[in-house]
């Protein structure tokens, strides 16, 4: 054990509320104190979050390694009024395999209880019930492993440890032809190909849409190659036809494309290293060495397969002639920023579809309520939507018009295109002749994708996990008007001078690395750009003061940081290092009276403040 114990300050753990109950425990409900003796590790998410998507991936193995010391508990916590629903959060529980129970918090009691700045966020709470270390962001599983390590071993020798079953029950499995499909792809032979994304496979169905013709991969999480029975995939998405012969799937959570051989069944792997892209990786290069990070869905435009990369909120491209991949649009930033690819900015991509003249691949921006499109000049253009806090159920003028979490765009003939409007339950349709907006159709349930055919429109209800055959009606169905902003609450700062700290220390037993100059980056923007009169921009400094425009009452600062640490052994010529980075978005409001400075904590491997 290091001396890293001796140093936590030990602050007594709120208690856990939430209206909407327990969920994966059986029925049963549960208060810290029923958790005293085990490291209670809670995990503040909310299901539209490709990072909180991320940190459930990250946590699976420390959950096995210690799943008779450490109980996760994932507490959800709501950004969108769908989120907020029980049932929404009881079928996100069983989409992404959550095998550990979850708090429903559709009123976050708790996220306010710990004082919770964004999502995702990790709580690390020891035996004695004690809060030792906060983490905020994804790719901290690392760390919370090691601080796991040092508690067990500190708190067995104190006799305070208790081994044993978790409260985890496992949900009963429903006897579905799909459960929760993803997208879907009419194959030239009038059959439908469907991601079945919970159950980690492809499955055909003829063309009725529920008659299963064969299934591709073996059902079981994993990234192999090879035939139809042995393959495996990890929750795919995206669809598209490379060629008659062979389709592209976006391997969501494996980070990878692979190919399909509609003829044998065989599937191999097209890009991705099966490791998730992270600031500082390659951004270009030969398709197999390059990682990817969450790709949404895949479509076939200007002869390069498109790519809504929804983990890092931008669009890739492959290019099956030379086998590589590069960015094509997009800063890694999150927001709704429109221009040159290069310049522009998304939040979550997680639609693609190319208009029937081949001139705009159209894509659904998820975490900004948003239908985008891209031109043949790889310029970006918003239709509908306004930012990442704006969202809601409106017909009319695109301008004023709202969706709810769109994640799937369909082209349709006439040149207009089909939403998914998936936290809407509803399908709609913005006309470019118009610019308006209408609903065609409404009560599905999380419809994530759709397919023309002939005359008719087959939409994925996600969450009924079936394909449902609509036909296109000459009117809109008119719905009362609804909107809504986040339910995050804003931090109140004063306007002027805002001091911004990030805070990072060197995990135990490491120092900054600076052998090849700064070790440190930080870099600051908001929306509206207006906001910050000054401190914007790149720097090596975690500490910026900012100056805000007090004509400005409300917006979000976009923080990004980064900071290198090796092991602090002169004896070691090759030492291990990390790199931490983390970004924000801080909602704030300006009030005089608010708070002057700013702290966001960057997590290095044993934060136990």
């Amino acid at each position: 054990m290091n001396d890293s114990t001796s140093r936590r300050v030990r602050v007594r753990a709120p208690e856990l509320i939430g209206k909407g109950g327990w969920l994966n425990t059986g029925g049963e409900q549960y208060s810290l104190t029923d958790l005293r003796g085990r490291i209670v590790i809670l995990d503040f998410w909310t299901f539209c979050c490709i990072n909180c998507l991320h940190v459930l991936d990250e946590l699976r193995e420390l959950e096995e390694k210690h799943r008779d010391t450490v109980v996760i508990i994932g507490v959800h916590s709501p950004k969108f009024v769908h989120e907020a629903e029980h049932q929404a959060v009881m079928d996100a529980v069983e989409r992404y395999g959550v095998e550990h129970p979850v708090l429903d918090d559709p009123e976050l009691a708790t996220w306010k209880q710990y004082a919770v700045r964004a999502w995702p966020t990790l709580v690390v709470i020891d035996p004695e019930g004690y809060v030792v270390a906060q983490h905020a962001g994804e790719g901290h599983a690392h760390a919370i492993a090691r601080l796991v390590e040092e508690l067990e071993e500190e708190h067995a020798a104190k006799g305070t440890l208790r081994r044993g079953d978790g409260p985890y029950v496992a949900p009963e499995p429903e006897p579905t032809t799909l459960r929760f499909p993803g997208k879907a792809l009419l194959l030239p032979s009038g059959s439908f190909l469907v991601s079945d994304t919970t159950r980690h496979q492809l499955v055909e169905l003829a063309a009725d849409g529920e008659t299963v013709v064969r299934r591709i991969g073996s059902g079981v999480r994993g990234f192999a190659d090879g035939p139809a029975r042995a393959a495996s995939f990890s929750e795919p998405q995206g669809l598209a036809l490379l060629d008659e012969g062979a389709v592209v799937v976006a391997d969501t959570v494996n980070h990878a494309l692979r190919r399909l051989d509609l003829a044998t069944g065989d599937v191999s792997t097209l890009a991705g290293t099966g490791k998730q892209w992270w600031q500082g990786s390659p951004t270009s290069g030969p398709a197999r060495e390059v990682d990817l990070s969450s790709p949404w869905d895949v479509a076939v435009f200007g002869g390069r397969v498109w790519i809504a990369m929804a983990g890092v909120h931008q669009l890739w491209t492959y290019d099956p002639a030379t086998a590589t991949v590069a960015v094509a649009a997009g800063t890694t930033n999150e927001g709704l920023v429109d221009g040159p690819g290069a310049e522009a900015w998304f939040a979550q991509p997680s639609g693609l579809a190319v208009s029937p003249d081949g001139e705009r691949l159209w894509l659904a921006d998820s975490e900004t309520s948003a239908l985008r499109w891209v031109d043949r000049n790889g310029a970006v253009h918003t239709a509908v939507g306004t930012g990442l806090f704006d969202f809601g159920h409106r017909d009319g003028a695109a301008e004023q018009a709202l969706l709810q979490h769109p994640l799937g765009v369909t082209a349709l003939p006439d040149g207009s295109v089909a939403v998914s409007d998936t936290y809407n339950h509803a399908l709609r349709r913005y006309d470019p002749a118009t610019g308006e907006v209408s609903t065609l159709a409404t009560d599905l349930r999380e419809p994530s994708d759709a397919v023309l055919v002939g005359e008719d429109i087959v939409v994925v209800e996600s969450a009924r996990h079936r394909l449902t055959r609509l036909r296109l009606p000459e009117e809109a169905v008119q719905v009362a008007a609804v909107a809504h902003r986040t339910q995050r609450a804003a931090t109140e700062v004063t306007p002027g001078r805002l001091r911004l700290d990030v805070i990072f220390q060197a995990p135990a037993g490491q120092k900054l690395d600076t052998r090849y100059g700064p070790s440190t980056r930080l870099l600051v923007s908001s929306t509206p750009p207006e906001l910050l009169l000054k401190g914007e921009g790149a720097g090596t400094d975690l500490a910026r003061e900012l100056e805000l425009n007090p004509a400005i009452s409300e917006g979000v600062l976009h923080v990004s940081a980064m900071a290198a640490s090796c092991d602090d052994d002169p004896a070691n010529e090759y030492p291990a290092c990390h790199v931490h980075q983390q970004d924000w978005g801080v909602p704030v409001r300006l009030t005089e009276g608010g708070t002057d400075r700013l702290p966001l904590v960057l997590a290095g491997m044993d934060d136990n403040r």
